[in-house]
């Protein structure tokens, strides 16, 4: 029976890890917090009225349209990490420019998607939190161009939380990824999937196929490929798909297989944001095991131009992801 809560494994993990620092271990627990509170929120939205579209139909920085619990999870993972007076910006989905926070310690930027999926809010399904932590460049006030315009691979954890049958957290500091399943219970995280592995190979593409036409030839000649039967190499590969990138990521990394969102004529740069979404998600995916690609290069490798960018992705487990690039060079 799992028993070692989150907490005490941020504890221990702290003792073995020096790049794990108390800090790093506290925002951690608060993003911890913030999931359980967020856990309660979803699963009340029916019953506070908190379904549907935020009023006045508001369109967040990226163009998407405001749901009424992608704002409450904003709101929530800014008041969460900003009474811990260690980060001294959030970048966010749901905000056109940095927010800044006040603290004297803030020696680190989080950047977040605080609901992805919330397409899902009104149907029940999987949503989650994402988010990556990156310590400040250099001391004094937040410069943006050196603190906030980063390449993955400078990030120094990051993490999801997935609002499912049950809640998981999932997250690395560069030593593995470990993942928490919420005891309601107890009011805590539990460690349940230790030193996570994500399997060398799948059966199970997640893909939105309604965009197929709009793809690249060579994307278009990798589904051709892998929805041919070939029993030799287990194909063809089972179509699964969430429409909410932590539930289809977790789903690989568990089980193996592949998550692929490619550029398109309507997206010619990717549509999903390179610094809170495929940056977090590719560093616990490699800490795993996989693999994280545009399809023609490392996502940790990007150098950020804007603190929206946007990226062709394709993740999961290392063999599928280099079989994707096959087709796209």
């Amino acid at each position: 029976m799992a028993t070692k809560t989150l907490s005490e494994h941020l504890e221990d993990e702290g003792r073995r890890t020096p790049a794990l620092t108390v800090d790093l271990a506290t925002l951690l627990r608060q993003m911890g917090e913030c999931g359980r509170r967020l856990t309660l929120v979803v699963r009340r939205a029916a019953l506070s009225g908190s379904l549907g579209l935020q009023a006045g139909g508001e369109i967040n920085a990226t163009g998407d349209t405001q749901k009424k619990l992608d704002v409450l999870a904003d709101e929530a993972v800014l008041e969460r990490i900003g009474s811990t007076g260690l980060v001294g910006a959030v970048v966010s989905e749901e905000l056109k420019e940095p927010r800044a926070l006040p603290g004297r310690e803030a020696r680190y930027v989080l950047c977040t998607d605080p609901l992805d999926g919330s397409s899902n809010t009104d149907i029940d399904a999987p949503m989650g939190t994402i988010f990556g932590i990156h310590r400040k460049a250099a001391a004094g006030p937040i410069d943006p161009a050196r603190d906030l315009i980063r390449k993955g691979s400078e990030q120094v954890a990051a993490g999801y939380i997935l609002y499912g049958p049950s809640t998981m957290m999932v997250y690395t500091a560069g030593a593995g990824a470990h993942g928490f399943t919420l005891d309601e219970e107890r009011g805590a995280f539990v460690l349940t999937h230790e030193t996570m592995k994500c399997p060398e190979r799948g059966t199970i593409y997640s893909a939105n196929l309604g965009n197929l036409n709009r793809w690249s030839p060579g994307v278009r000649r990798y589904v051709d490929h892998v929805t041919a039967p070939d029993p030799a190499t287990r194909r063809p590969y089972s179509l699964r798909y969430i429409g909410a990138l932590v539930g289809d990521v977790h789903r690989s990394l568990i089980n193996g297989g592949i998550y692929f969102y490619p550029a398109d004529a309507a997206h010619p740069d990717g549509k999903l944001r390179l610094m809170y979404e495929c940056a977090p998600m590719a560093m616990i995916v490699e800490q795993a095991g996989g693999r994280a690609s545009t399809g023609t290069g490392r996502i940790l490798d990007i150098e950020a131009r804007t603190i929206h960018q946007r990226t062709p992705l394709a993740i999961g487990s290392a063999a599928e992801v280099a079989l994707y690039e096959s087709f796209l060079k």
